[in-house]
């Protein structure tokens, strides 16, 4: 992987992570278009991913300071129900990656087919979200962070979005807009951080290999990947907002039937 294709990808992975287009379909559509081996391409997901966190972080750390400054008063407050929503919403997310990680990662390796119709289902979901006229919820419950949880867990696979996934559940089950953007995105730091983690290990202990992807590479990758992070997160929270997202269920329509095609 050279430094463009590094710079190409990383812009990528940023912007893709947090608008509602799947950024592990668009990162496979890249790879193969670049023809980087599934080696490479770990060592490059582990770095960008982490790059795309601490975007989170940059963009909502009012958020994440409200949220640790309750959490440390010990008591019952908004700021522990949400830590627990947070943790709620992690548990089918845990369930696969504890159960179903080798299955998943068989389905990365099967190709364009599986990111084309994923990239479809994700396409109809936005679009029903859009349409659907569901009664309007001041808070988000347990019960309704555990359901977009399921959703978070199910778009581990290629096309499928994360984020359109969480933030259409959230908007058919009548979540506030707003509320729901910062959810959704916080609630993925915990997961990604994780996959990171242990894949990190695995690379050190030998496990995997890290692939012969320069330095030069990975760091311009991160910082693309950090920068079109910034920048699409604080913009995607202003569209769910103001509920623009029909457009990106037509661009997953066609990026799902180009995937099909070059599959």
């Amino acid at each position: 992987m050279d430094t463009l294709e590094a710079l190409v990808l990383g812009l990528l992975q940023g912007f893709t992570e947090y608008l509602p287009v799947s950024s592990s379909g668009h990162l496979a559509i890249g790879a193969t278009l670049f023809g980087i081996e599934g080696e490479e391409n770990l060592a490059f997901t582990v770095a960008v991913h982490v790059a795309t966190v601490l975007s989170t972080l940059v963009i909502l750390w009012k958020e994440v300071i409200w949220i640790f400054k309750g959490a440390f008063t010990l008591r019952m407050n908004d700021e522990m129900r949400y830590i627990i929503n947070i943790l709620v919403s992690m548990i089918p997310i845990g369930i696969v990656g504890l159960f179903f990680k080798d299955q998943v990662e068989s389905v990365f390796g099967s190709g364009l087919t599986v990111v084309g119709c994923c990239l479809l289902v994700t396409a109809s979901l936005l679009a029903f979200s859009y349409y659907s006229k569901p009664k309007p919820k001041d808070k988000i419950s347990p019960l309704s962070a555990f359901i977009i949880g399921l959703a978070q867990a199910l778009a581990v696979l290629p096309g499928l979005s994360r984020s359109g996934s969480t933030i259409a559940t959230g908007l058919l089950l009548g979540i506030d807009k707003a509320r729901l953007a910062q959810f959704s995105f916080l609630m993925v730091i915990p997961p990604i951080l994780g996959e990171a983690l242990l894949d990190g290990m695995k690379m050190m202990k030998g496990e995997a290999v890290m692939g012969d992807i320069p330095t030069l590479s990975l760091v311009v990758g991160f910082l693309a990947a950090f920068v079109s992070g910034c920048i699409a997160c604080r913009w995607m929270i202003n569209l769910v907002k103001r509920g623009k997202l029909i457009w990106f269920a037509v661009y997953c329509a066609l990026a799902g039937v180009l995937s099909l095609v070059l599959a």
